[in-house]
């Protein structure tokens, strides 16, 4: 009976600590992209890279100029490298093509570039739970069909 009080408070700590680990490790993240850009000599306001929760897969159908539409699927990962898998729909040879490397912010830290990427593309603006390919030159697309080009972030 005289070890029931010692017994609890070893209980409490326990449960304190773990509870102390594991928010730690959950804020990290933000911290990390930070000192990232530090680094990198980009922005350290906030911005996509800093504020967002980012990583993950993307996917959409963007217009095509002679197919049905172009399968779209984008994984960004922490650790700055991508995979990248274009499906041409409609085409009778069905031509799918991956893509694997490294990318890299922009200047904004609200862009990023998928390096070694040539005839697939290659800029995105990254935003809240979805990101927008862009044109070759890094713009957002315009006109009617400028809502298409959007890839929404899978669950």
């Amino acid at each position: 009976m005289k070890y029931l009080p010692s017994f609890y408070f070893i209980l409490l700590v326990i449960g304190f600590s773990s509870c102390s680990a594991k928010n730690s490790s959950e804020t990290n993240k933000p911290e990390e992209n930070i000192s990232s850009a530090m680094e990198e000599g980009l922005p350290i306001q906030d911005n996509s890279m800093t504020s967002l929760d980012w990583d993950g897969t993307y996917s959409g159908i963007v217009p095509c100029a002679d197919c049905s539409g172009i399968e779209t699927t984008l994984t960004l990962n922490l650790d700055r490298t991508f995979t990248i898998i274009t499906n041409y729909l409609g085409r009778n040879d069905a031509l799918e093509e991956t893509f694997n490397g490294n990318f890299r912010w922009d200047e904004s830290g609200s862009k990023v570039i998928l390096e070694g990427v040539q005839f697939a593309p290659n800029q995105f603006k990254v935003g809240e739970n979805k990101i927008w390919q862009l044109d070759r030159s890094g713009n957002m697309i315009t006109g009617d069909l400028a809502d298409h080009y959007i890839l929404f972030k899978k669950p």
